[in-house]
């Protein structure tokens, strides 16, 4: 698979990143996460018709199999070119949502895998926090994100109850790390870029590295959309790992 970037392009083992601009402002994406949280198709295909999807697409793709789904008119082409990008880009968690519009297309099987009311974002804040304190579980009945610290004031019955409960390990900063690299291969300014690789160096790396991408805010904005688009895909890949797709709470 593969897309449109900022995206890794993969040839062979290696791994590029090209540079790409960002587009995508805070209100662009209220605004698409509201009309998917109202159901609100025709706003969607409005907003989504004047803008790329690269910077977003994890967000994108979960929006438009609905509005697909729901039988949005003008919402079949979007879905088209959702799955192209995916497939370009390949990044983790890129195949499992292709794979989820083309069965809402009708282009495909649905995926053998529950529907669970998650917040990707939640579930990513505990796969990939502190390694001491991170981790949690999931509630199957809601899909909440229970961390581990609120877990542990809180005991239930039905505590270790596995009808109910999905444990999430903390995998630590490792793939945060790689997020780093490879944003910095998409920076056009030499000088800019090696002050950032040198700064991720040893310990205290992302926040020596956070403390430089500040001096320019349009950077630390498209880092902010990088790393959320590749955590959102890694958390949707661990999700199909344990049997479940996210789907949008009702």
């Amino acid at each position: 698979m593969a897309a449109g970037g900022p995206g890794v392009r993969r040839t062979g083992c290696a791994a590029t990143v090209p540079s790409m601009r960002g587009t995508w402002s805070e209100e662009s994406l209220r605004r698409l996460r509201a009309a998917r949280h109202a159901g609100d198709g025709a706003a969607l295909v409005a907003l989504l018709s004047g803008l790329p999807f690269a910077e977003v697409l994890q967000q994108v793709g979960d929006a438009v199999g609905d509005a697909v789904t729901a039988r949005v008119p003008g919402t079949a082409d979007l879905a088209e070119r959702c799955i192209a990008e995916l497939g370009e880009r390949d990044w983790e968690g890129d195949a499992e949502l292709a794979r989820q519009v083309e069965a809402a297309l009708g282009r495909g099987p649905v995926p053998p895998l529950g529907p669970l009311p998650v917040d990707l974002e939640e579930l990513s804040g505990l796969l990939e926090g502190d390694p001491v304190l991170g981790g949690g579980r999931i509630d199957l009945t809601t899909g909440d994100c229970r961390p581990q610290l609120v877990d542990s004031d809180e005991q239930t019955e039905d505590d270790e109850d596995p009808e109910r409960w999905l444990p999430v390990w903390c995998e630590g900063s490792r793939d945060g790390y790689r997020d780093m690299e490879l944003f910095i291969a998409t920076i056009g300014d030499a000088d800019f870029a090696d002050r950032l690789a040198i700064a991720i160096s040893g310990r205290g790396a992302f926040r020596r590295f956070k403390d430089i991408l500040a001096r320019r805010e349009d950077e630390l904005r498209r880092f902010h959309l990088f790393a959320e688009e590749r955590q959102r895909g890694r958390a949707r890949a661990w999700l199909a790992g344990n049997g479940y797709r996210p789907v949008a709470r009702p």
